[in-house]
């Protein structure tokens, strides 16, 4: 999954719930402004009345942005970036730092192409407003009425649940719904068609970010169109802007020759360890691009769909993704701003008024991406990292933006955004930094406990015994294989692996006995949804 999103203008998270905390640098500059005088920009509505920029400030930013990116690069020892701006329709930054691969020297350029994750939300979003531009359908069509069969765990929500509602997270889904299933092998109609198993949360009134339910929106829109996604989204918004690195498939970023390594952080530093296959939630999550193409992205963004002068997207269109339908992250306090999320982009309020679209992507296994484009100023910022999500690419497009708008840096966002993001690595699983019994009692008979097992939403398990020893294996393949260490009595212990899986997460695989006098195994990594539980069969 992408652990992924908090908008630049707030630390805070649309896959999981951050807490923001302040870092000590902070609270310790925290005071009153210094400015005697604050200029108003007055709008056709006192809602678009902003902050005044200084002078040439986005001038002053792109200056300041080398060093800005250098010591970001130091301080967070990330293997390297890319970065690019766009203003007034023009790129006018667009430069790599680091390199590809620890260990290597190919050096990151502009051109070179990143796994972009979660950003992939927004570039998707684009392709389905060029779809309603066109008329072939709205984002309140029913998903009933593009994609025949898909359902959720409610006929009521079955037969109302828009393009809209998946695209904003407000399905009933709950977070990260199907993930586990992608984790253990399943393609993509396999996670989709399970869904319907999945106990939902209030309709339209419950945000809970989910890869899979955005993913069955797109499905739908492409069904529609009559080509599969990947091409979908090609003929209608790469090939067209001349986005010629970017891809919707794991191969076609393989293909490219100049592509960064994933670098996962460890407790010693950073290390190229993983590939991720995100194939299965392609429109969520699946997208590689470079940000060279992802600067003609942000102009059509920020040209409200102009592409060339010309209306590539009817700006009517567009308004509906980048405009807010859900709370993303609600006020913690009073004086706390809340973060919305539209249809696939994050909308915020910068500190000085000004409306803020953005984007994070991130995989545990090793990708960091964020984008923000500031309508009002015209200006965009896009960072690729090939590192985890520590906050590095957050940090930059801040810092840039602060200077954009405000003349200089307000505040510690290295520190900062890495407090916001440590959640992220937290290990999971209930054993999980628990010590094991000293004294376990003994568990049944290892012969008794082997065979296969049934479970309608994960798919059938296969405990095996060899050589006194229990594996469990998962995946339609049987794959997914988790080696059990025996714990206390029926219970053993085993560590999962995978895109949700942090380093030292723990988790317990328990026997028991069902209804009927069936032996079950639950597996609590697999349980979050009140899924995780075999029997077996």
């Amino acid at each position: 999954m992408q652990r992924s999103e908090p908008a630049l203008d707030r630390p805070g998270d649309h896959c999981s719930t951050v807490k923001w905390a302040p870092s000590p640098t902070r609270l310790a500059k925290q005071g009153t402004a210094t400015q005697q005088h604050v200029k108003i920009t007055t709008g056709a509505f006192p809602s678009q009345d902003v902050v005044e920029a200084p002078a040439n400030s986005i001038e002053t930013a792109l200056e300041k942005l080398p060093g800005i990116i250098e010591e970001n690069l130091k301080r967070t020892k990330i293997p390297g970036m890319a970065v690019a701006v766009v203003h007034a329709g023009k790129t006018v930054f667009a430069q790599g730092y680091g390199v590809k691969k620890l260990g290597g020297t190919a050096a990151i350029d502009a051109q070179t192409v990143f796994q972009i994750a979660s950003l992939s939300k927004p570039v998707g979003a684009t392709v389905v407003a060029s779809q309603v531009s066109n008329g072939a359908l709205s984002w309140e069509t029913p998903i009933s009425a593009l994609l025949p069969g898909f359902a959720l765990n409610d006929p009521y929500i079955s037969g109302t649940l828009t393009v809209g509602d998946l695209y904003s997270h407000r399905s009933g889904l709950p977070k990260a719904a199907g993930d586990s299933l992608e984790d253990i092998g399943h393609d993509r109609s396999t996670v989709l068609r399970r869904l319907a198993l999945v106990p939902l949360q209030p309709f339209r009134s419950s945000y809970n970010y989910s890869n899979f339910g955005l993913t069955a929106a797109a499905e739908a829109v492409a069904q529609q169109a009559g080509l599969p996604w990947v091409e979908l989204s090609q003929r209608e918004l790469y090939t067209p802007l001349g986005m010629d690195s970017t891809s919707s498939t794991h191969a076609g970023f393989l293909a490219r020759a100049n592509r960064a390594a994933l670098h996962a952080k460890t407790a010693t530093g950073f290390a190229a360890l993983f590939e991720r296959n995100a194939d299965a939630q392609s429109p969520a999550g699946g997208v590689s691009s470079n940000v060279e193409d992802l600067a003609k992205w942000m102009a059509l963004i920020l040209g409200q769909g102009t592409l060339q002068g010309q209306d590539f997207i009817k700006p009517e269109a567009l308004l509906p993704a980048v405009t807010a339908h859900m709370i993303a992250a609600h006020s913690s306090s009073a004086d706390d701003r809340a973060s919305h999320y539209g249809y696939g982009f994050g909308v915020g309020t910068q500190p000085g008024g000004r409306v803020s679209l953005s984007h994070s992507g991130a995989f545990l296994l090793g990708a960091g991406t964020c984008t923000s484009l500031i309508p009002s100023l015209d200006v965009g910022i896009v960072v690729l990292t090939n590192a985890g999500p520590i906050g590095a690419a957050e940090a930059v497009g801040a810092e840039f933006l602060d200077c954009a708008q405000f003349g200089a840096v307000r505040r510690d966002w290295v520190a900062d955004y890495g407090m916001a993001m440590a959640g992220y690595f937290a290990p999971e699983g209930d054993l999980a930094g628990a010590a094991a019994p000293s004294r376990p009692a003994p568990s049944d008979s290892l012969e008794g406990l082997a065979g296969k097992y049934a479970n309608a939403y994960h798919g059938p398990a296969s405990v095996q015994l060899d050589a006194g020893k229990l594996t469990v294996s998962l995946g339609p393949e049987g794959n997914y294989a988790l080696p059990l260490r025996h714990w206390d009595a029926n219970v053993f212990s085993f560590v999962p692996t995978g895109e949700n899986a942090p380093e030292g997460s723990l988790s317990s695989a328990a026997f028991g006995v069902g209804a009927g006098g069936s032996t079950t195994l639950r597996l609590e990594f697999f349980d979050s949804l009140g899924l995780g539980t075999w029997v077996r069969s």
